[in-house]
Parts: C-alpha cells; sequence; structure tokens
C-alpha cells in the first residue's frame, strides 16, 4: 500500500474492529516521544551556549588547534540538532500524523514529502557527518589519542558509512522493483 492510498472498508467481525482501532489509535503512544525530543532540543541549545562561551572567554589564549576543536564541537551540536529535527518531523509525519501547518512560509520542502526511506537515508547520512566530525576531532588532538581509540572510531566510522551505502542501494533496489511491478 502506498501512502497515498487509503484504507476502507470495516472488518464484519466486532472485536476485529476493536482491536484494529486500538492498533491504530496506539501510534499516539509515540506523541510525547516526539515532544521530549522538542525539549531536549533545549539542552542541546544549552550546550551549545555553553560551547560558545567556553570559546568567547579563552579566545585569545586559545591555539588554532583548540579553535579548529571548539568549531567542530559547534558543528556536531548542529548536526545533531538537524538529526533530531528531522526524526521528530519526519517520524510523526510518518507514524503519528499528518502535519497540517497552513501552509506556513518556513516550512521546509522536504517536510511534505519525507518518507520513511527519506528519513533512513537522511539519519544515516547525518550519523555519518556527526561520526566523521568526532574521527576529525580525535586526528586533531591525536597526541592525546590512543591508538585503541583511534582504531574504534575509525572502525565505527567505517560501519556506519558501510550501513549507510547499503541502506542506500536496498532503497535503489526496492524503488526499481516498484516501478518494475507498476508496469
Amino acid at each position: 500500500m502506498r501512502p497515498e492510498d487509503k484504507t476502507s472498508g470495516r472488518p464484519s467481525n466486532p472485536i476485529e474492529h476493536v482491536i484494529e482501532q486500538g492498533l491504530f489509535a496506539s501510534r499516539w503512544l509515540l506523541a510525547p516521544i516526539y515532544i521530549g525530543l522538542a525539549l531536549s532540543m533545549l539542552l542541546l541549545l544549552f550546550k551549545f551556549g555553553q560551547e560558545c562561551w567556553h570559546m568567547a572567554l579563552n579566545m585569545v589564549s586559545m591555539s588554532v588547534d583548540d579553535t579548529i576543536l571548539g568549531i567542530l564541537s559547534l558543528i556536531d551540536l548542529s548536526l545533531m540538532g538537524n538529526l533530531m529535527l528531522m526524526i521528530m518531523f519526519g517520524g510523526y509525519q510518518n507514524f503519528v500524523s499528518k502535519l497540517e501547518l497552513d501552509g506556513h512560509k518556513d516550512t521546509p520542502d522536504w517536510i511534505t514529502h519525507v518518507g520513511f526511506s527519506d528519513l533512513k537515508l537522511k539519519l544515516m547520512a547525518s550519523i555519518v557527518a556527526i561520526s566523521a566530525i568526532e574521527l576529525l576531532k580525535n586526528f586533531m588532538s591525536i597526541d592525546q589519542v590512543s591508538t585503541r581509540t583511534l582504531s574504534w572510531g575509525i572502525g565505527i566510522h567505517m560501519a556506519f558509512v558501510v550501513s549507510a551505502v547499503l541502506l542506500a542501494s536496498m532503497d535503489v533496489l526496492m524503488t526499481r522493483v516498484r516501478e518494475q511491478k507498476s508496469e
């Protein structure tokens, strides 16, 4: 069934109808989780401000490498916020209810057509980017990072990269299969 298709009819068995209605209504149990994610963005904002404040206070005495590490931390926090937004909007839109934004002028273009497959790919791309930044931070302070930590970081990052490539490949394959079926 495609997202634009509507379900129709009603089961003849009343018990089946009650079960199906209950299962369908249970999707709203996810709404508080998305609200919690929205509130947790305040924590992320606080940490972003804290990092900015720390950098501002120590700007004159900071080395170039420390400045770059600080900026990478800010980028990391920004990517995490973007990731949270994608999960909140995409998850709510795909699993709870359609977003009714009355054509708000600031509505992102992707918000109305992000499917579960798109959400997975965006999620993996963000995770790979965050992992790359963490790895870059380790390389920037290589004299303070153990070989074991660096090796694990590279291994984990490569696992994320391979997972992202496999997910994208499966998505392309499934799209081709769907196209062939519709012909």
